[in-house]
């Protein structure tokens, strides 16, 4: 088949693909038209065999090409699909490695949420930065070694490949790839059209779940059961360490033993994840938020808040808050 004078953008659909994620292209790409009308961006859908593929869901995809178009791709995306990622073989069989080889040297290569795997699998992603879907980072890194793995993006641009994070952050990816080849004019064009975003302030930690820590039966459990009933004052290092009946030190330690990290950096953490609570189930200001918090200022918070999930306490309340987009 020859090479359209469009941009052409294959899409690979594999058995139990996610179907949201499989439209983001056809929906970002094909609503790109020049000034004068003209479509941009050629989009198909293909299979490693042409038939319909199975979704995550109750019904079937039926595609119109077969794996072949892949050697035809200006930019071939992946989305993801239902896949148990037991080891690195399974995430590229025979016929999925033979599909991906045919894509020419210069074209793209884009994995959408944790598709990411068939690309690291196929030793594209080695000494690379990527990412994935923050809960399989983990699992993905120690699969992986050889990746630089970042959970904290939205998507990682490293040229010809790119990688998204999970779901919407496909069409975040895609929206870029239209501001890298056409410019922001149209990538604020295609995102109008949409109602989408032209860009999302943040990264994934804004969506990470961080649910406050239960008690055990640990010797510095109470203390921080403690320390969580009074986090809107300052609690120093001593005062805690008196709580638990230890020595400064010996609380220390153990702190760290049982918690992961020193009492400082859990306090902090637990102050950002409580005012991120608040500022999506009250209408408190600022800096009553901020007080309720233990951060003393709105401006502290706001400090804490960006660097931890990388958005304003504003920003993250107009996403988050339970009346936002009514």
């Amino acid at each position: 088949m020859p090479v359209s004078a469009l941009h052409r953008v294959v899409v690979l659909a594999l058995d139990g693909v996610y179907p949201f994620e499989l439209s983001i292209p056809s929906r970002i790409f094909g609503t790109a038209y020049g000034t004068n009308g003209e479509p941009l961006y050629e989009v198909i859908t293909c299979s490693l065999d042409g038939k319909p593929v199975s979704t995550d869901y109750d019904f079937t995809v039926a595609v119109q090409h077969g794996h072949e178009v892949i050697s035809t791709a200006d930019t071939l995306v992946i989305p993801p699909y239902t896949r148990d990622p037991i080891d690195v073989t399974d995430w590229l069989p025979t016929e999925l490695a033979e599909a991906m080889a045919l894509l020419r040297p210069d074209a793209r290569i884009v994995s959408i949420c944790t598709s990411s795997y068939v690309l690291a699998a196929a030793g594209m992603l080695d000494d690379r930065p990527a990412t994935t879907h923050w809960n399989r980072a983990h699992h993905f890194q120690q699969m992986f070694p050889a990746v630089d793995v970042d959970a904290n993006v939205l998507f990682v641009d490293d040229g010809r490949v790119l990688t998204a994070a999970g779901a919407a952050s496909g069409i975040d990816l895609c929206l870029h790839l239209l501001r890298r080849d056409h410019g922001s004019e149209l990538a604020n064009r295609v995102a109008r059209l949409c109602v989408v975003p032209p860009w999302r302030e943040g990264g994934q930690a804004q969506f990470i779940e961080r649910p406050m820590p239960q008690v055990t039966t640990s010797t510095t459990a109470a203390t921080r059961e403690w320390a969580l009933r009074h986090l809107d004052r300052t609690v120093t290092l001593a005062e805690l360490a008196a709580h638990a009946r230890m020595s400064v030190r010996t609380f220390c330690r153990r702190f760290v033993d049982e918690a992961g990290m020193p009492p400082g950096q859990w306090l902090t953490q637990q102050r950002v994840e409580f005012a991120r609570r608040l500022l999506e189930t009250t209408e408190l200001p600022m800096d009553r938020v901020a007080a309720a918090a233990g951060f003393g200022t709105a401006a502290s918070m706001r400090q804490h808040l960006t660097a931890a999930i990388g958005v304003s306490p504003t920003a993250y309340r107009q996403t988050f808050h339970a009346t936002a987009g009514r």
